[in-house]
């Protein structure tokens, strides 16, 4: 189907690739991955003819029929179902055609083109639009508006649709995951999965390309390496590789230890609940990928504030909406320190307008919300990025929040979000949108929240930085509240979900898989209640569903649970204070050890030095023994804490 040979290629005198050859098979789903800027999208322009290599060949069979996803849709009059019918160039011909034909009266070439039209099924393309719009989110009655009436965000949707649209044999698509909510990616994945084509995609989304994927290619060091299997075995295979390569292994074997640290910490609640199980099972995958990503230059936390309200946040009674129009009624919600909520639901259902709530920007129609006397809220959404101000460098994004903060530790704060040197000067007009997305998380970070509200936080971010945002939630002591379509995201950093539907806000006591199969059996049929839903007091439960708690049951056990998250706080703060301390004594233990190994303080000149390091040495044991003793008696009680809170 795709056959590359021997070719080189650059963008602004720096080469891309050199002297690679690829063959892609028909009817193979290929991801293309590797670091931003190492030239994915390149070779799209390639494929498309946009661009031209310094040496080598593209070949494509004879005819092939080519797709693509474009990036950018101008403001158009058009209605969303006309824009795209558009993608069929085909379909669009032969109407024009036919057009012409009938203004000519040449009823030969009408009847002609009407059997060509039959043959290629115009009478049901409308109908097949419509099915595209529809499983990309659009309501019905958007088929009817105008490309200019929709946000950017919706209009790349439509030319993932007119995309979709287009008959072809070789379908390229970038990054076709941004822009969608989780329902949309589902969506998407079925589809490709079933498209008879080639399909050759750029994705940052992991679990998508597991999904979709049966091939990687990936861009490495100026060349295009193949891998078989999904982005899984890739990670395995990778791994594999760099396991082989003395070069960087210190590095491999530290970030294998820090997760394996991040595992001993959690182990214990292995057999505590279900979202706990799954966290320490994805924890453990991570172990074993980890060398994949050693090459990441993103690491990064999100330090909380010193003082936390118990509860954070909490709604009741309330109504959600904006102008006359309710939303969403009966909200009543609480976040505790260290809730860590997923928001599920369908396109539409809501969810902004419970993120707004939640933040107090006005969607709240009526009802109490109640804020912590120390609550500290970091929101980011993709519309937050365009508060930044371009002419402002990250550098100075951070120091306006802190005047009095000193330079190094601003710099040394952005570097692990991999603005370094000239760039954390740079303002922030020329950035892409991925860069942009990193300053508006580091401005957050920067500001130590201990409420964390993110709406689609990957959107522009790469794998690498979604693997480090993701450690650096696992990781956060606050409270979070997230809507992602990225599974892995959510797999690894929320415990509970709340489902957004029905004009309702409910708990819901599945999975991210429980969740697809309820979608799949809305989508069946919108008449039908879902059957993972059990309607208090009407027909007799699906045994499927789990036991829903009562009202007041719920409360008692939040309740009970605040209270012992409030004495828990201080054991841990002591925990880890004395962990602290012991670093310091092993630490002051170690460079006394070195000290004594000098053949010197042996001889007869040096015995008052060795006196004095002997006597040191002797009190700092004496002092890690305690701290230890301490430490050990802190932790037992930490633990027997959290399996009580866990119940």
């Amino acid at each position: 189907m795709l056959s590359i040979t021997d070719l080189s290629l650059q963008r602004g005198g720096v080469w891309l690739l050199e002297s690679v050859s690829l063959t892609v098979q028909p009817g193979q789903r290929v991801a293309i991955v590797g670091a931003n800027g190492a030239g994915k999208s390149s070779l799209f322009q390639l494929l498309l003819g946009q661009l031209s290599p310094e040496s080598g060949s593209v070949s494509l069979p004879g005819g092939c029929r080519l797709a693509h996803m474009a990036q950018e849709v101008e403001s158009s009059g058009r209605s969303a179902r006309d824009f795209v019918l558009d993608g069929d160039l085909d379909l669009r011909r032969l109407e024009g055609e036919l057009a012409e034909a009938e203004a000519r009266g040449d009823d030969h070439a009408v009847a002609r083109i009407h059997g060509e039209l039959d043959v290629h099924e115009a009478w049901s393309a409308p109908r097949r639009a419509e099915s595209l719009l529809r499983g990309l989110g659009f309501a019905d009655s958007d088929a009817d508006r105008p490309v200019s009436a929709f946000s950017g965000g919706w209009r790349i949707r439509l030319n993932l649709a007119q995309a979709l649209m287009r008959p072809s044999d070789l379908l390229l698509l970038d990054e076709p995951t941004n822009h969608l909510d989780l329902d949309a990616c589902l969506w998407l994945e079925n589809w490709l999965r079933r498209y008879p084509g080639t399909l050759l995609f750029i994705s940052h989304d992991r679990d998508f390309m597991d999904r979709v994927a049966t091939h990687i290619v990936h861009f490495d060091q100026r060349k295009l390496v193949l891998y078989t299997g999904n982005y899984s075995a890739f990670e395995g295979q990778r791994s594999e590789r760099l396991a082989q390569q003395q070069a960087g292994f210190e590095r491999q074997q530290a970030r294998i230890a820090e997760i394996q640290r991040f595992i001993d910490r959690f182990k214990a609640k292995a057999t505590k609940a279900k979202q706990a199980q799954s966290r320490v099972k994805a924890l453990e995958r991570m172990e074993r990928i980890a060398p994949a990503h050693i090459d990441s230059p993103f690491s990064f936390e999100f330090p909380v504030s010193e003082k936390v309200s118990n509860p954070l946040l909490s709604i009741r009674h309330g109504k959600a909406g904006h102008g006359d129009v309710t939303v969403l009624s009966g909200i009543n919600v609480t976040l505790l320190p260290g809730s860590r909520i997923g928001l599920l639901g369908p396109n539409g259902a809501g969810k902004s307008t419970l993120m707004d709530a939640l933040r107090g920007e006005g969607t709240l129609l009526s009802g109490e919300r109640t804020c912590g006397e120390h609550l500290a809220i970091g929101y980011f959404a993709q519309h937050q990025l365009e508060s930044l101000d371009l002419n402002a460098s990250p550098f100075l994004h951070l120091q306006r929040l802190s005047p009095r903060a000193s330079e190094q530790s601003i710099r040394n704060f952005l570097g692990g979000f991999n603005f370094h040197g000239d760039e954390a000067l740079s303002p922030i007009r020329s950035f892409s949108g991925g860069e942009k997305a990193r300053v508006a998380l580091a401005v957050i970070a920067w500001q130590k929240p201990n409420l964390l509200l993110l709406d689609e936080p990957t959107n522009h971010l790469d794998l690498e930085m979604r693997q480090a945002l993701t450690m650096a939630l696992q990781n956060f002591e606050g409270a979070i509240v997230v809507v992602s379509h990225d599974r892995h995201l959510l797999r690894n950093t929320v415990d509970d979900f709340w489902l957004v539907n029905d004009g309702r806000v409910e708990e819901y006591r599945g999975d991210l898989e429980d969740y697809e199969r309820w979608l799949a059996d809305r989508r069946k049929d919108e008449a039908e209640a879902p059957r993972r839903q059990v309607e208090d007091g009407e027909g007799d439960a699906d045994i499927s569903a789990p036991i829903r708690e009562t009202a007041e049951d719920r409360k008692a056990r939040k309740r009970a649970e605040a209270e012992l998250r409030q004495k828990l706080s201080p054991f841990r703060k002591k925990q880890s204070a004395l962990e602290a301390e012991m670093e310091k004594l092993q630490a002051e233990l170690k460079n006394l050890e070195t000290e004594l190994a000098d053949p010197g303080l042996y001889d007869a000149g040096g015995k008052a030095r060795l006196t004095e390091l002997l006597g040191k040495q002797a009190e700092a044991k004496g002092r890690l023994d305690d701290v230890e003793a301490d430490w050990l008696e802190v932790s037992e009680t930490v633990e027997a804490m959290e399996q009580e809170l866990a119940g």
